[in-house]
């Protein structure tokens, strides 16, 4: 199969501090995949290299064919991105943030609307399409921006930890929404995780990363077969020599990672 993405030696650096050291790996197309690893490991710094939201202090990039550092436009056009934190404006309507999107990105007039009432349909909020955001659940607004994302047609997904702070029926909800998508669609999935459960039973293929670096990378269950593991947490584990860090520590590095990102930025 061909490769939508394509990465290699990809570095980045802040002040010193080295969030992403020296990474390659691909992404086939139609495929989900997932970079799994703590909070602090890299994921969200790779994934904003990707999504031309940051400059790699070293390394090549090409997200369908195209490289972010050099044709941004073509490489926003190829995607929609569901970030790990709302981006979603609270006091609009589910259908007035749509149409904003919509317009962001030109969709055409004679088009939109239908695309929009699919896709509410397909996340199941066809009848709160009029309401505010600001009255939706967490699950009910994590939906509505993975229907944004997908409102202009992308070839990829992107993912930044699509289903922290959601509970487990409203995840698995969420992924059943996406698997779908995927099948109907061909479209390439790409999510970070630290939730050892999601990345074993939603992706194609997982990248371990840990100190901005890849551990292993294979199926799930060529990682277990590799480490002799009855599970993905075992066998995260065996390869990291250590279990995922709880949310207390995790929430430390990604504050300390935050700080060197917007010390990074000017």
């Amino acid at each position: 199969m061909a490769k939508i993405i394509k990465v290699k030696s990809l570095t980045k650096k802040f002040n010193g501090f080295t969030a992403v050291n020296d990474i390659s790996f691909g992404v086939e197309k139609g495929e989900i995949f997932a970079f799994l690893g703590p909070n602090g490991a890299g994921k969200s710094t790779t994934i904003k290299m990707l999504t031309t939201l940051l400059a790699p202090t070293s390394g090549k990039i090409l997200v369908n064919g195209a490289d972010p550092s050099q044709d941004q436009d073509a490489v926003r056009r190829g995607f929609g991105i569901v970030f790990q934190d709302p981006s979603l404006d609270d006091d609009l309507t589910a259908m007035e943030n749509m149409e904003l999107h919509a317009v962001l990105y030109s969709i055409p007039v004679n088009t939109r609307k239908k695309r929009i009432e699919d896709l509410l349909k397909f996340v199941d909020l066809s009848d709160r399409s009029k309401s505010l955001v600001k009255t939706f659940s967490g699950g009910m607004k994590r939906r509505l921006e993975i229907a944004r994302g997908l409102l202009h047609h992308p070839k990829i997904l992107f993912l930044d930890e699509p289903t922290i702070g959601l509970d487990p029926q409203t995840r698995n909800h969420m992924w059943t929404y996406l698997k779908d998508i995927n099948k109907k669609e061909g479209m390439t999935v790409f999510f970070t995780t630290h939730y050892m459960d999601e990345a074993e039973k939603n992706a194609d293929r997982i990248v371990i990363i840990d100190h901005g670096n890849i551990v292993a990378e294979g199926t799930p269950n060529a990682l277990k077969k590799k480490t002799k593991s009855a599970s993905l947490e075992e066998a995260f584990l065996h390869l990291t020599g250590h279990e995922i860090r709880n949310e207390e520590a995790g929430a430390l590095d990604a504050l300390r990672q935050r700080r060197h990102v917007w010390g990074g930025r000017h």
